[in-house]
């Protein structure tokens, strides 16, 4: 008998690991070398953002995750990432996926290749925060608009100009300067999709301060690069454990033997999670016997803890 094509995808790329002095535990003593720390960690994670093998669409949906967890906690709510996305994957289609789950939808829309056009950002933006489509000031809008079309010596720089001018027509309002920020540092530095950051390490009360920077203080503008720092060094972290392993993943794939093992690999390298459900041509039992697999091989992890309704994913 023929052996049966496999189609798999490519292993993903490697890259270096952030340099050790990037992990710095105190703050810096001067809004210079906040800028330069910032700039450095945001230089060491551009050939991971800018390079488009599938795995950077779960790299983002995990950095999604934990931005919108991160803003359930600072807004009061109770979802970490497990509630998060339990409901995400686990809701019925058109049902209401909630506040945190409206958060969660932000985020990923916002790693999204479409977000690079950043006509598309009133669409993705405004509903996802419960915002009417005419009810954002268009002076924002327009403001970030600009961004993406003007370069600055310090991409930085871009993101504390719109999360500042948001911050002071807005004063109420802390999701969308943050989203609008990682989106308008994207176009700065050339990358094919945004990647979320800051949300996971900006805290409220330092976004309070935004509007001091139009008033020439250097406070939050320290802080703001602190913040992207340190996200962007968590985000090289991430993308090489993944990147770790989907190439494992892709070493035991040979081994399966169902009928939609070769497209069950590919999702689980391009999407944060996947209920094991009847798929294209192999019911449920097969599908759960085939995630069952993976996970002895430790190709794969359970992601609930639950012995039902699982969600598995790298």
């Amino acid at each position: 008998m023929a052996t049966r094509a496999r189609i798999l995808p490519e292993p993903p790329p490697t890259f270096a690991p952030a340099p050790s002095w990037l992990r710095r535990r105190a703050p810096p003593d001067t809004v210079t070398e906040a800028v330069f720390y910032a700039g450095a960690a945001l230089a060491a994670l551009h050939p991971i953002a800018r390079h488009e093998h599938k795995l950077g669409l779960l790299w983002r949906q995990r950095l999604a995750l934990s931005c919108a967890a991160a803003l359930a906690r600072q807004g009061g709510r109770t979802e970490d990432e497990t509630a998060l996305r339990d409901h995400w994957y686990l809701r019925k289609p058109g049902d209401d996926p909630g506040p945190g789950g409206r958060i969660l939808d932000a985020w990923r829309r916002l790693g999204e290749r479409a977000t690079s056009d950043e006509k598309e950002w009133i669409w993705a933006v405004a509903p996802s925060f419960g915002h009417g489509l005419n009810s954002l000031p268009i002076e924002i809008v327009e403001l970030a608009g600009r961004h993406t079309k003007r370069a600055h010596a310090m991409p930085v720089l871009a993101a504390a100009e719109i999360i500042a001018a948001s911050g002071r027509v807005l004063p109420d309002e802390g999701l969308v300067p943050l989203w609008l920020a990682d989106a308008v540092l994207a176009h700065q530095l050339r990358w094919p999709a945004p990647v979320p950051l800051l949300a996971a390490h900006l805290s409220r009360g330092t976004l309070r301060k935004a509007p001091q920077h139009l008033e020439g203080e250097t406070v939050f503008m320290s802080a703001l690069c602190t913040a992207y720092a340190t996200a962007a060094v968590t985000a090289i972290d991430l993308y090489n454990d993944l990147a770790r392993r989907a190439t494992h993943l892709l070493a035991v794939a040979p081994k399966l033997r169902g009928r939609d093992a070769d497209l069950t690999v590919s999702i689980l390298m391009s999407e944060d999670a996947q209920p094991a459900e009847q798929g294209k041509s192999a019911s449920d039992r097969s599908s759960r016997r085939l995630f069952e697999r993976l996970v002895s091989l430790g190709a794969v992890r359970e992601l609930t803890g639950r012995p039902t309704f699982r969600l598995y994913g790298l």
